[in-house]
């Protein structure tokens, strides 16, 4: 059985950590592997990112798996978030060996933080180690295979797409070959994810012929949109993140590659993408359940495309199941109270 979200990736695990209320809107989202850690890759196009041991992630260099990856909200103050998966992943003995005992170990904990300070109200409210540490903690509880929840959680409490509200979005495909591919997105840009002309969603364009929102709805959205973004002031920093993983057994260069065309997917769904006040950041994991078709040169082009595609619907997801978000930080209406659903 299937859930359509990253889960359905076998050995990976999801878990949020939310802050909101009081001065609150951000969180922390961590994508647990399992024990023994997966082939891992990164690709960075935006111009603004923050991010923790990426270089560790080329193919190039030593580390050849990692146990887990943060996703965070605080912009680089986030990132801190890492430091309490890291401490959990020591105390289990999880991470690089680099001694002669089991527990000399460094957990290589790559990250990348979205910009959501101030949006609850508090500019100095934001992850650190203890929101790290739950993340993990409640990403080690699920049950392999389970749902992933989505909109305001984790990472993607405070995010926001042009103006409206986002969050986390998820999606997951099979392939004929039997391979699983999927992904997880943290929605959070400077550009739009809605078409001002019509009011569809972009990644909605790339699913079929989407029903248009009437002329009215679409006028008291864009009015409604235009009274927000006069309240909120200046267009925020912001960044979209994403996690793509496959069950296939790639190697370094190819998880390179994964996360690299997955980019695409960002950019069917938002415009303008990979900004300089972006820091678009796509993370690729490959467990190697399933070794890749030997002979058959478009084995891995089929994952690469499915890669980009399971972004895009992400998206499309994350903005879907967000919530309106009205108080000191801002007012962000979510895409289902302007448009429906």
């Amino acid at each position: 059985m299937t859930v359509d979200a990253l889960t359905d990736v076998s050995g990976l695990r999801v878990g949020h950590a939310t802050r909101a209320g009081d001065g609150w809107l951000t969180g922390t989202t961590v994508v647990l592997a399992p024990e023994g850690g997966a082939i891992a890759a990164v690709d960075v196009r935006g111009g603004g990112p923050g991010t923790k041991e990426t270089d560790a992630l080329d193919p190039r260099n030593l580390v050849q798996r990692v146990e887990a990856v943060v996703l965070t909200g605080g912009s680089a103050y986030g990132l801190d978030s890492a430091s309490g998966v890291m401490a959990w992943l020591e105390e289990r003995r999880r991470g690089v060996r680099v001694g002669p005992d089991p527990s000399h170990v460094v957990p290589v904990v790559p990250a990348a933080c979205v910009f959501d300070l101030g949006r609850g109200g508090d500019f100095r409210t934001r992850p650190d180690a203890s929101t790290g540490r739950a993340a993990v903690e409640a990403a080690a509880r699920t049950e392999l295979g389970a749902p992933v929840q989505s909109g305001g959680v984790g990472a993607g409490t405070g995010a926001v797409v042009g103006g409206i509200k986002g969050g986390v979005g998820t999606a997951s495909t099979r392939l004929t070959s039997g391979v699983t591919v999927a992904a997880l997105v943290v929605a959070n840009a400077v550009g739009s994810a809605v078409d001002p002309l019509t009011g569809v969603l972009y990644g909605r364009f790339f699913e079929g012929r989407p029903a248009y929102p009437s002329d009215e709805v679409h006028e008291s959205a864009q009015r409604r949109l235009a009274e927000s973004a006069a309240k909120n002031g200046p267009a925020p920093l912001n960044t979209t993140l994403a996690v793509v993983a496959t069950d296939a057994g790639l190697t370094r260069a190819q998880a390179q590659k994964l996360a690299g065309t997955a980019h695409d997917g960002i950019a069917r769904a938002v415009r303008p993408v990979h900004l300089l006040h972006d820091g678009d950041t796509v993370f690729a994991l490959a467990t190697g359940d399933r070794p890749l078709a030997v002979g058959n040169p478009l084995a891995l082009n089929e994952i690469l495309t499915a890669g980009a595609d399971m972004v895009t619907r992400a998206i499309v997801r994350a903005v879907l199941a967000a919530e309106s978000v009205e108080g000191p930080g801002g007012s962000y209406p979510s895409y289902r109270e302007l448009y429906g659903s």
